[in-house]
């Protein structure tokens, strides 16, 4: 396999659904760069219009839905909707399996902050089947709380009535991946499920062997969307998007706190801190596609000009092949698996054409250029 990497930042070819240029650029350094000529004051209008319209819906206590996880980009948006542009939201969040001591902390520093909010645990022994199926079918190892945070989000939302919901920033578009909605302000359940649900979500759900009430929480109806006029958006459609300056908002506004440590696989301590399974999310990402979190974090350093390209790849040869240890008991107990089992999968997941394992660990077999 020829791999090579962006010419900008540290995106490899691997990545799936990514599109490079002429210049060697991937797609989200092209989407840096036309976020800058972007005439922002037209979606801003297109915002303002969809929030008029959702405050038109008088079946409902609330204007709209926003997710949070009590970190800084849920805890932006919310901001921004309510202090901004007046609305009265319902913020809501699922909660995750390992969910962390910081990450409880920060969701209730959040929602103390006069938010309403509902806290909702999907059923515990669905949650974890889904996530051993994903871990062991898709090397994705929470599988049933990734799906859960559109499902239960939507279901909130039939559930009061409300019509609109703000996620953060379209992942795809940002970080590398499918441009396909960077000029169009909604999702579908079709865009979902392919692009976040990584596919095979249907066949997940039929081998869980779980009853109707079980799943409740990890199905909405397909027409659901469209029978209850619920429009799905990213935030970042409507201004430039910048986890950093989100981090410094939800610290300065609700007390954000980081981990007294870089988090595992990556040289940060501020983000994605509300549970454990996602360290070991990041690793499998990294043995399947040669790039893990340090690259990530890397990229969105480099794009909003904190980072140079060289310290970007001093950075990640340091982090990005990081075994999370410190959690592996954790992981063994919550899947009920022994080590060696546990180990197979990762190794199974393991692109053999970019890792070799020597003396117990897959090493890398190319350098980033």
């Amino acid at each position: 396999m020829k791999i090579f990497w962006c010419k900008n930042c540290l995106n490899m070819s691997t990545r799936p659904r990514i599109t490079f240029d002429g210049r060697g650029y991937c797609n989200a350094c092209q989407w840096m760069e036309e976020k800058k000529k972007l005439n922002w004051s037209k979606r801003v209008k297109q915002l303002e219009e969809i929030i008029k319209e959702a405050k038109k819906n008088k079946k409902s206590d609330y204007d709209c839905i926003v997710p949070v996880s009590g970190g800084k980009d849920g805890s932006y948006v919310a901001y921004q909707l309510k202090e901004k542009y007046g609305l009265n939201l319902l913020t809501v969040t699922s909660r995750p399996p390992l969910e962390s001591d910081i990450g409880a902390k920060n969701l209730k520093n959040f929602v103390n902050n006069k938010f309403e909010h509902l806290h909702i645990t999907p059923n515990e022994k669905a949650m974890r089947k889904l996530n051993k199926l994903g871990f062991v079918k898709k090397g994705s190892p929470y599988y049933g709380w990734l799906v859960s945070i559109f499902t239960v989000v939507i279901k909130a939302a039939i559930l009061k009535k409300v019509n609109l919901i703000f996620y953060g920033e379209d992942g795809e578009v940002e970080y590398g991946g499918s441009t396909k909605n960077k000029n169009i302000p909604f999702f579908d359940v079709k865009y979902m499920i392919k692009n976040y649900f990584e596919g095979d979500y249907e066949e997940i759900i039929r081998e869980s062997g779980l009853s109707k009430k079980e799943l409740d929480w990890f199905q909405v109806e397909k027409d659901a969307l469209k029978k209850n006029e619920i429009k799905l958006t990213h935030w970042g459609y409507f201004e430039p998007w910048d986890p950093y300056r989100n981090y410094l908002l939800a610290k300065e506004k609700y007390n954000l706190s980081e981990t007294q440590v870089a988090n595992t696989g990556t040289f940060t301590n501020f983000a994605q801190n509300d549970q454990a399974l996602f360290a070991l999310h990041m690793h499998l990402m990294y043995l399947k596609f040669g790039f893990g979190r340090a690259t990530q974090d890397a990229g969105i350093e480099i794009r909003r000009g904190a980072m140079t390209r060289d310290q970007a790849i001093n950075l990640v040869k340091l982090y990005d092949n990081n075994y999370p240890d410190n959690f592996k008991d954790l992981y063994l107990e919550y899947y009920k698996m022994t080590s060696e089992e546990f180990d197979n999968i990762i190794d199974k997941f393991a692109n053999k054409e970019l890792f070799k394992k020597i003396s117990g660990k897959w090493v890398p077999q190319f350098e980033i250029k």
